[in-house]
């Protein structure tokens, strides 16, 4: 049991520095220490914070009495996904332990993090302050406009300048790229970081497979028909909610398997996705014609 125990220790560690290294939204990770537990299992709640504005001073009776309201606001886990495999014992002996070992950071790599991206990203999408028509940027100067069209819906909507990350495909990147002008390079400038996200994980809507149906044994996702490409978003990280609540493998060893002889690697993502009510203009996504 003991070395079971120092095993998924092992992996948990992996899984951390994977998904830190690939995931494309970790930097819009929340604060886990704002939020406390539900009342229920499945829920959490987060604080929410009215000021009134300013009133009228008065020489005589001095200033105006103003409240500060700090409520708490409870919203529902929505990630819950999971998987288990099985490898033979022998398999992975004769492997030198690739088979099991390697298992854990390919699953997290390649199915659980892009997975998690898009579900993101289609959830940011839906709950976007502004969201453009629809429009085809086939050039720097048009990606260049878009972008600039986005910071100036920002700055009007008074988002703090500071923070705000831009999500933008690697092919609109490269036309930004290729113009290499003051004015490109300004306009990315008023982003305080710029990520590259892969076109499958950025659609504005996904279904999530239950990898149970029939066609459906390989799980995962895939776009919606009634979703689009995105092209670029800019969020500001204080507009999300972003929390992954159990992302924890467990792991079973032959010795332990009643089954059969053969590891067991189970693994399970419950988390959040969100958006607070009254930041949702710090959200901005601009989606394809298609």
């Amino acid at each position: 049991m003991a070395n079971n125990i120092t095993l998924a220790k092992k992996y948990i560690g992996l899984l951390d520095e994977v998904y830190q290294g690939e995931s494309c939204t970790s930097d819009l990770d929340s604060d886990a220490s704002l939020t406390r537990e539900g009342a229920n299992a499945n829920e959490i709640v987060v604080p929410k914070m009215l000021l009134d504005g300013l009133g009228d001073y008065d020489r005589s009776s001095g200033y105006a009495g103003g409240n500060m309201s700090l409520t708490w606001e409870t919203v529902k886990f929505n990630f819950d996904r999971g998987r288990r495999f099985n490898v033979d014992a022998m398999d992975d002996e004769e492997t030198m332990s690739l088979a099991f070992g390697k298992l854990a950071g390919e699953f997290e790599r390649t199915k659980v993090i892009p997975e998690l991206d898009a579900f993101r990203f289609a959830t940011y999408c839906k709950n976007a302050g502004t969201t453009p028509e629809s429009a085809v940027l086939a050039n720097g100067s048009a990606v260049i406009g878009a972008l600039r069209a986005a910071t100036t819906a920002m700055d009007n909507a008074e988002v703090p300048k500071e923070g705000r990350i831009l999500f933008i495909t690697s092919v609109l990147d490269g036309y930004i790229y290729d113009m290499d002008t003051t004015a490109s390079r300004e306009v990315l400038a008023r982003f305080s970081k710029k990520v590259l996200v892969p076109q499958a994980r950025f659609y504005s809507a996904i279904d999530q497979l239950d990898g149970k149906s029939s066609g459906e044994e390989k799980g995962g996702y895939k776009k919606s028909d009634s979703g689009k490409d995105i092209n670029f978003m800019v969020i500001h990280p204080s507009a999300v909610l972003q929390y992954t609540k159990h992302a924890i493998p467990k792991m079973i060893s032959p010795d332990q398997n009643q089954n059969a002889d053969a590891w067991i690697y189970a693994y399970r993502s419950y988390g959040l996705a969100g958006a607070y009510e009254n930041k949702k203009p710090a959200i901005f996504a601009h989606l394809a014609a298609t």
